[in-house]
């Protein structure tokens, strides 16, 4: 079982850029996709009936804000749409998923770069999102966290940390919310299977950030520690363009 995340920055402009045909190609059994920037009555037919695939849309009240979908090939056993917390909610930002063995939160985080408000507003989602997933491992549950997380965690995961130890997504107080839910025992699947440097899912569009790899991963998918075993594999896809960001993956054991 395959499971993509993907900030598209757009999905009605990445549908020009050959999405669909790279879906089709890859043929995930879920995808998870942020930033959509649309409601779903503003999209065309080919992004809101996608052949094999349920799909669950949760739009900002904003137009062309925000935004996150989920598409699966087996119909989940139940859908919310977002936290329960009207302050994030109205900016569409979560989807859950309910399947037989875990629940899949796919998420939007906000971006603490506007100013002091928005930075407080990203600490106070970090918080109240790792008090509902406590809930959920403590009540028996599997949790999959997927999505753009906007924090670059260590070192190794950006390019140029030091010049950028005073910015948002790299300040010592975002980084410190992830130290946090590693404490309370969720593991970034990505550095499960690898530790190597220059691996980044988000490069900026000025400078040729890109073609140079000067970049961050800040596209993650955590889960609790008691579900880690069932991840057989984690990838960043770099090669796949159309957005500044790039997908990221897991997959499960067959079992799953």
């Amino acid at each position: 079982m395959k499971l993509f995340s993907w900030n598209v920055n757009g999905v009605r402009a990445i549908e020009k850029k050959g999405f669909l045909d790279w879906f089709s190609s890859e043929s995930p059994d879920i995808l998870c996709i942020q930033e959509t920037k649309a409601k779903f009555e503003q999209l065309p037919d080919t992004l809101q009936h996608i052949d094999g695939y349920f799909s669950y849309w949760h739009s900002a009240e904003k137009l062309g804000y925000s935004g996150v979908a989920t598409f699966s090939k087996k119909e989940p056993l139940h859908v919310q749409y977002g936290l329960g917390i009207d302050k994030y909610d109205k900016e569409g930002r979560v989807i859950i998923t309910e399947f037989e063995n875990f629940l899949l939160y796919n998420i939007y985080f906000p971006n603490g770069q506007k100013d002091e408000i928005r930075l407080q507003y990203k600490l106070d989602f970090y918080d109240d999102l790792l008090e509902i997933l406590d809930d959920q491992v403590a009540s028996g549950n599997n949790v999959i966290v997927a999505g753009d997380w906007n924090t670059a965690h260590k070192e190794i995961d950006l390019a140029n940390p030091k010049a950028n130890a005073n910015y948002s997504g790299f300040m010592p107080v975002e980084r410190a919310q992830l130290d946090t839910y590693i404490d309370h025992g969720y593991v970034d699947s990505f550095r499960l299977f690898h530790d190597e440097a220059d691996r980044y899912s988000w490069w900026t569009y000025r400078f040729g950030a890109r073609q140079r790899n000067i970049g961050w991963r800040i596209d993650y998918f955590f889960t609790n520690q008691e579900f880690a075993d069932n991840i057989s594999d984690a990838d960043i896809h770099e090669d796949v363009m159309g957005s500044d960001h790039c997908p990221v993956s897991i997959e499960l054991f067959d079992n799953f």
